[in-house]
């Protein structure tokens, strides 16, 4: 067991942090909306149809609505933000931005009504990682930079952290399917319906032409599907249910560092200096908010030991 969870720890480190440069490719000659429609689309399809196979219900009336909420929050929000925003920022740097998550997850929590209020320790991890954050896209005057990011896509980028953080909040108390794959099917579906009405509205469809569409494109999107969307998610899901919570978090601490590593080697991503320095700020600061007690890492790290083989 202890060789499957570690096996599937790599999938997902690999899997996750390589669909910022999979979302790179496909948007190549693909609108970043429609893209993520069609996404999303097929991969809610395939999923609703496995779980009802196995025998798992279709989610009522009311969990319709609740996955239409997190799927728009999460995924046209989350996802179709960051896919627009690569257009303009290399697929590392937006990694990196969307690595702070955690943060924006402990000040929705703390402002929400009967939310958690972070400990001193959750505020000091905020403002380190906030720092970080401000050297990453701050004005390279300050950071020493010699690439100048495109502002409108930092800001697409940060108010994709805030959708992903809302949505999560939200998917904690909303009635949603029992089966945890059915309620992810469901939310890319519902999803996609949202992602498709705003590539729509905004117009990025026009003058576009289908037949421009590249084999690279292609191969990206269906990377995306059937690798990011069905492997690296059901790896996720399997370790949730087979692995200590703690370990499973590591992921947002990896996924980061592969983008970067893969849009330097793959897509020639230039890799300077306060890059390395706002990653490892930002990536501090997350493991520091997450950090537990030494007595509840001790106890997670002996379940792992105590998994049998």
């Amino acid at each position: 067991m202890k060789s499957k969870i570690w096996l599937a720890l790599v999938a997902l480190y690999i899997v996750w942090g390589s669909t910022y440069f999979g979302i790179k490719v496909a948007i190549e000659t693909i609108p970043p909306f429609f893209h993520a429609g069609i996404r999303f689309l097929v991969s809610g399809i395939i999923l609703v149809i496995w779980q009802r196979s196995v025998g798992a219900s279709l989610p009522t009336c009311r969990q319709w609505v609740s996955t239409a909420i997190i799927g728009t929050l999460l995924l046209l929000g989350g996802n179709g933000l960051v896919a627009w925003a690569e257009q303009f920022i290399p697929s590392g740097i937006a990694a990196l931005i969307i690595g702070s998550v955690p943060m924006f997850l402990v000040v929705a929590e703390a402002i929400r009504p009967n939310g958690v209020k972070p400990s001193w320790q959750g505020i000091i991890g905020l403002l380190i990682g906030f720092v970080g954050i401000f050297i990453l896209v701050g004005p390279t005057e300050i950071s020493g930079s010699t690439t100048k990011l495109n502002p409108f896509g930092v800001a697409a980028l940060l108010a994709a952290c805030l959708f992903w953080a809302t949505g999560s909040i939200y998917s904690k108390t909303a009635d949603l399917p029992k089966s945890s794959l059915m309620n992810t099917g469901a939310q890319m579906l519902m999803g996609s319906i949202s992602l498709f009405l705003v590539s729509v509205l905004s117009g990025e469809l026009n003058g576009w032409d289908v037949t421009a569409i590249s084999s690279r494109s292609i191969y990206g999107l269906l990377y995306l599907i059937f690798i990011g969307s069905l492997i690296g998610f059901g790896s996720y899901v399997w370790l949730l249910q087979n692995a200590p919570i703690s370990l499973v978090a590591t992921y947002a601490y990896v996924n980061p560092i592969v983008a970067v590593l893969l849009g330097n080697w793959i897509g020639d991503e230039s890799l300077e200096p306060r890059i390395w320095l706002a990653a490892v700020i930002i990536i501090g600061s997350v493991i520091f908010i997450n950090s537990r007690s030494k007595l509840q890492v001790r106890k997670e790290a002996k379940e792992v030991d105590e998994i049998p083989a």
